[in-house]
């Protein structure tokens, strides 16, 4: 008898526990949906996000861009030379200094369009 009780109260806490889930999904938002036997079910919605994926792309090609135009009109090793004295500053410049670091793909844009402007 003991442990039936004791089955029936684990049952039960998992519906408390997956209720609550469900409860926490549809606070941040739910649609009404009609099932085919015309039962009214709510859903939660899909939390977007903050920051849309072709913003994020496009900051990311930018930085590309200006990254490779300052490549070309320092050079490479006034533009090494910068970014070194940046990486002695504060952490929030040794962070910039790190994003500036020449990488491949600026290092190739820049000697393209070297080649291509004289």
């Amino acid at each position: 008898m003991e442990a039936a009780m004791i089955g029936k109260q684990l049952e039960f806490d998992q519906r408390v526990t997956r209720l609550n889930k469900k409860h926490a999904k549809l606070s941040r938002g739910y649609r009404a949906t009609m099932r085919k036997d015309g039962l009214v079910v709510m859903k939660p919605q899909r939390v977007k996000s903050a920051v849309p994926a072709k913003v994020l792309l496009m900051c990311i090609c930018g930085l590309f861009v200006f990254k490779t135009f300052l490549l070309m009109s320092l050079g490479a090793s006034a533009y090494e030379f910068r970014v070194e004295s940046l990486d002695q500053g504060t952490s929030v410049e040794r962070a910039g200094a790190w994003v500036m670091q020449i990488d491949p793909v600026s290092e190739f844009l820049a000697t393209q369009l070297s080649k291509f402007m004289h």
